[in-house]
């Protein structure tokens, strides 16, 4: 059985959202990063070179403040397959499941990149029943998902099973969690 790699990985800091009343502004999903949002998604790009995080497909929302984060991320030393989608955008984590569970089986390695809570939802998913002693990947990624972080998990089946209940625990496995205040980013 041959594993998989996915990456999570949310948004860096964007502008504030405005509000108005109870409900999100429409211009929400045009939100750009803010000057620190760059700096961590710089200092997050490095990180990933420097443990050979290189996704074979990245599944990102349309939304502005994820295509920055992105294109911060470029350029990648094999070029991957990107497709923003519409379908990302604040997405659940149901949805997000389900994005992934339709990628080709040819495909090793996968990243998300898009908005909580979802993100932060399936990787609870994800983890599962896993241990989470103090200080761990686990521990820090069970408390919250900052902007700019990635969690990257191995994967052992097959992309239409991810998430799926077939046997109890989740079978994925947390190997890091990355925020960008970790890396020297600026933390506000």
């Amino acid at each position: 059985m041959s594993m998989r790699q996915l990456m999570l990985m949310r948004h860096a800091k964007a502008a504030p959202a405005p509000r108005f009343g109870t409900e999100a502004d429409p211009s929400d999903h045009a939100r750009p990063l803010n000057a620190m949002g760059h700096a961590g998604a710089v200092a997050m790009r490095a990180a990933m070179l420097d443990h050979g995080l290189s996704p074979d497909v990245i599944l990102v929302s349309s939304a502005r403040r994820t295509l920055q984060t992105l294109e911060e991320l470029e350029p990648w030393d094999d070029i991957p397959l990107i497709e923003p989608m519409d379908a990302l955008y604040l997405a659940t984590a149901p949805a997000i499941l389900k994005v992934l569970q339709g990628v080709s089986d040819t495909v090793r390695s996968a990243m998300v990149i898009g908005h909580n809570p979802g993100l932060h939802d399936l990787a609870l998913i994800l983890l599962g029943n896993q241990a989470a002693p103090a200080g761990s990947a686990a521990q820090r990624l069970s408390e919250g998902f900052p902007t700019g972080a990635l969690a990257v998990f191995t994967v052992p089946r097959q992309w239409r099973d991810l998430g799926r209940d077939l046997g109890g625990t989740s079978p994925c496995r947390l190997d890091r969690f990355l925020c960008p205040r970790d890396l020297g980013a600026p933390a506000r």
